[in-house]
Formats: C-alpha cells, sequence, structure tokens
C-alpha cells in the first residue's frame, strides 16, 4: 500500500467531508475507488506517472509524477518510498491550491 503525506490526507478528508456534506455517498464510493487504483497502480509501475497534469505543465517538479484515476489527478513521490502527495478532484484550479 502506498502512503499519504500529511497534505494529501487533509485533501481527502475535504472531499469526503464535501461528499458527506451533500449526502453523495457514491461519489464518496467512486473517490475511495479512484485512490484504491491510483494506489495500485503506483505499486506496479511508478514510472506510468506525468511529469504534471496536462492542462498544468507549470506542476512539474524533480521527483513528483501524476497521473488520472477516475475523475481524480493524483500526485506522487517518485522515489522510495513512494507517496501520494495530492489528490485533486479534476477540475479543481489546481495551481492555485498547490
Amino acid at each position: 500500500m502506498i502512503g499519504y503525506t500529511p497534505r494529501a490526507v487533509q485533501q481527502v478528508t475535504y472531499l469526503r467531508r464535501h461528499y458527506e456534506g451533500r449526502e453523495r455517498p457514491e461519489a464518496t464510493a467512486a473517490l475511495n475507488a479512484a485512490l484504491e487504483a491510483a494506489e495500485r497502480l503506483i505499486a506496479e509501475r511508478p514510472e506510468v506517472g506525468l511529469p504534471a497534469p496536462r492542462p498544468y505543465p507549470q506542476l512539474a517538479r524533480p521527483g513528483r509524477a501524476w497521473i488520472k484515476a477516475a475523475r481524480y489527478w493524483v500526485a506522487y513521490r517518485t522515489k522510495a518510498p513512494l507517496l501520494i502527495v495530492a489528490v485533486f478532484y479534476e477540475t479543481a484550479n489546481i495551481p492555485n491550491r498547490m
């Protein structure tokens, strides 16, 4: 299993609370499934990540990669230990939240 930085945990917690506050259990389930898929892909094939989300090339950083998991962009460290460092809904204004 891939670990999460405290900031990534905070982002996931915010998303879950947002969905729960709007009584959208299907969105919470979809988020959980996306995170499980991202963890699996990162653990099995960390080299597949992009340098940055396609709409935001300015977010490229050494030692970090991004993958799209369902409707979420997930950033992770590319060196051991592999860690998820950020999770954003696909339409979030990611540069202003980093």
